[in-house]
């Protein structure tokens, strides 16, 4: 078990709150007898689930959703943007896991420990959100596929899909309250079995590939529909930034890892790896389709570039491994999105509901509510008749808070020299969190206004709770600075609330 974490706001608590079991115990650690000294995950483990954790549906649908809005050029441009974004971020979650070892369960405790409670609840908040609204988008995609065998699913949101994904849903449920360990055994199982059609993917595009195909229109200025070259790559930053999601899932579950220096090695191997799959499987599909060609493909679209290279069996082959590598990913974001809120509540920044364990040491209350969202939010998407492009994008919106403001602690780190040895250098620290912090500021203003107003609604609705943890722990419900912003993210998610309402912007 790590140590208890360092203070890090200056509040009063109550005697009752200082009772209260979610202030007594480590940030995001088991608790209970039967869990402690077990369930620890090593690096192989750790790995395997940052890989899971990335490598879901993205990546099959990666020639589609990247050829959509933009043409070659713009793409090479959008993939190294987002390796130097990415990578700021990679360094910053391995840095503030060597530095701050004491915070557990990742973004959230950077922010609440950088920046105060209320940022720190919606650090967590929004990383909820985006696990919970991403995995409606694995259970859309992955019935999507399934309808190459049963047109019945059709897009993934025909009352068949979701009948078919609430059962998926619930027996994973079932899985993790087994244990976390042996649920990450199993993750570790399918990430080997995903990545081997990804590989041959790549292998074969590589033998495919015709660099005339690829320079037909590199700049995409002849199709007018793209836009200019800046509109294009600005087009690719969701679609980009939703593959990445996941790379901090070891730095997550730190408090469950066998031994801290693992969670940094987990991090880099499991981004180098992705960043390599990723960029060959989008660039290389340029050099066998033409962008008009992979923008008209039906997700997931590495289906159709393979079937048009080798035949129908090649469709196959990729929509069985859409549907292994969503069932991976769909478990490790679950495990992620339980985790979140169960060491928010541990650390009364949610309410001590969210805190309770099972006898096998999983947040099961955390668990069902997160899989009860899932579930409401499957049964919308069937009378909306919401598109996996558009829960993703959602999903990646509201990740934009945690990760942003992981960048900004660890500038912040730099800048006061707090866990830095005397003497030590801090400017490349420095740049690196600047970096990852204006990353996460560009993609805000990539995602464009429709998304950024379903996520102002759906962290407006965490306003509530988080005044509940408050009180239920005796503390102070908002210092002054901190009912300015509630106030704004009020005032913002009632505005956005309305303009949905009335149809002004439609993100479903």
């Amino acid at each position: 078990m790590s140590p208890p974490p360092k203070a890090v706001c200056n509040e009063t608590v109550s005697p009752s709150a200082r009772r209260h079991p979610v202030t007594t115990t480590d940030l995001g650690a088991p608790r209970t007898a039967a869990s402690v000294g077990t369930g620890k995950l090593r690096l192989g483990a750790l790995t395997a689930l940052v890989i899971g954790s990335m490598v879901g549906s993205g990546v099959f649908s990666l020639p589609q959703n990247m050829a959509a809005g933009a043409g070659p050029l713009a793409i090479i441009i959008g993939w190294a943007i987002t390796a130097a974004g990415m990578l700021a971020l990679v360094f910053v979650y391995q840095s503030l896991a060597v530095r701050k070892p004491e915070l557990d369960a990742g973004p959230y405790a950077y922010a609440k420990a950088g920046f105060g409670p209320f940022i720190g609840f919606n650090s967590a908040w929004g990383y909820w959100i985006s696990a919970w609204v991403g995995n409606v988008s694995y259970a859309v995609i992955v019935f999507s596929a399934l309808s190459y065998f049963v047109p019945a699913f059709g897009d993934g949101n025909t009352w068949q899909a979701v009948l078919g994904a609430s059962i998926l849903l619930w027996i994973i449920h079932a899985s993790i309250l087994s244990g976390i360990r042996e649920a990450a055994i199993v993750n570790l199982i399918v990430t080997i079995a995903k990545i081997a059609p990804i590989v041959l993917f790549v292998g074969v595009a590589a033998v495919a590939f015709r660099i005339d195909v690829f320079t037909l229109d590199l700049s995409g200025l002849g199709n007018a529909s793209l836009g200019t070259i800046g509109a294009q790559v600005k087009s690719t930053m969701l679609v980009t930034l939703w593959v990445f999601i996941g790379i901090e899932g070891a730095s997550v579950l730190s408090a469950r890892a066998e031994r801290r220096r693992d969670i940094a090695t987990a991090t880099a191997l499991g981004f180098f790896t992705c960043l390599a799959l990723y960029a060959l499987v989008s660039l290389l599909s340029l050099g066998i389709l033409t962008q008009p060609e992979l923008a008209a493909l039906k997700n997931p679209s590495m289906a159709g570039v393979l079937e048009a290279v080798v035949g129908s069996w090649g469709a196959v082959l990729i929509n069985i491994a859409l549907v292994v590598s969503v069932l991976g990913a769909f478990l490790s974001w679950t495990l992620l999105a339980a985790e979140i809120p169960h060491a928010a509540a541990r650390d009364g920044a949610m309410p001590g509901f969210f805190a309770q364990e099972s006898e096998r040491g999983v947040p099961a209350n955390s668990l069902f509510v997160t899989n009860a969202l899932v579930q409401l939010f499957l049964v919308i998407t069937l009378f909306a008749e919401s598109s996996y492009q558009a829960l993703f994008s959602i999903a990646s919106t509201a990740i934009l808070v945690p990760y942003t403001f992981s960048g900004a602690y660890a500038a912040k780190l730099a800048v006061n020299g707090e866990g830095y040895g005397k003497g030590e250098a801090r400017t490349g620290a420095l740049l690196i969190g600047l970096l990852a912090t204006l990353y996460g500021l560009w993609l805000v203003y990539a995602a464009g206004p429709a998304y950024l107003f379903m996520c102002a609604v759906l962290y407006a609705l965490g306003l509530p709770v988080y005044l509940w943890a408050r009180r239920e722990t005796g503390r102070r419900l908002l210092h002054p600075v901190e009912a300015i912003f509630a106030a704004a993210l009020l005032a913002v998610g009632l505005f956005a609330a309305y303009e949905m309402w009335i149809g002004a912007v439609n993100p479903l």
